[in-house]
């Protein structure tokens, strides 16, 4: 009787420590949503003439500032950092776990579209980049963010709002409390 005893709660200690395991492999929803939902609001000007003008608002010096004279690398050192903390983004939605439907479809749309992303930033805005760095005339540089928003931006804004939902979703049945202004 007593080694059944023993064996039973030898037993159940064992589950125990395997559910607390599992339990604690699975990212609360707060962090699975900021990881996966809010991450997005780095890229929610992608493919718009407002990042062009924001990228491109790095190269302008103030003659009576001496401070603001620049090196010519400013708008290219901007995409590249940005280019690192989307492959991070990456990485890191790669590590959530998914213990749900919800958070499988979450995470494979998230990927995807910061796999549809991350080759724009490395090829034509890099290369926007370096005309701004060089100064090189503004058609130039209208004719790559022209280029990036009619190729793009349509199915950007697909991905991004279709992942929008889906966070919307989730945000509603784990009750976190998100202002979607």
């Amino acid at each position: 009787m007593k080694n059944s005893f023993k064996s039973l709660f030898t037993k159940l200690c064992t589950l125990f420590l395997i559910f607390s395991v599992l339990q604690s492999c699975s990212e609360t929803p707060d962090k699975f949503f900021g990881v996966a939902i809010l991450n997005t609001n780095t890229i929610s000007d992608f493919g718009t003439p407002r990042l062009a003008k924001q990228l491109n608002d790095n190269t302008i010096e103030y003659p009576d500032i001496p401070s603001s004279k620049k090196k010519g690398d400013e708008v290219s050192i901007v995409v590249q950092n940005k280019i690192l903390y989307l492959e991070k983004v990456l990485k890191d939605l790669n590590a959530l776990s998914t213990n749900t439907d919800d958070r499988e479809e979450i995470k494979k749309q998230a990927i995807a579209l910061y796999e549809f992303v991350l080759p724009v930033y490395k090829n034509e805005y890099t290369t926007y980049a370096k005309l701004c760095d060089t100064k090189a005339p503004q058609q130039q540089k209208d004719e790559i963010i022209t280029s990036i928003e009619k190729k793009y931006n349509v199915e950007f804004e697909r991905r991004l709002m279709s992942l929008t939902a889906l966070g919307k979703e989730f945000a509603t049945e784990n009750n976190l409390n998100v202002k979607w202004d």
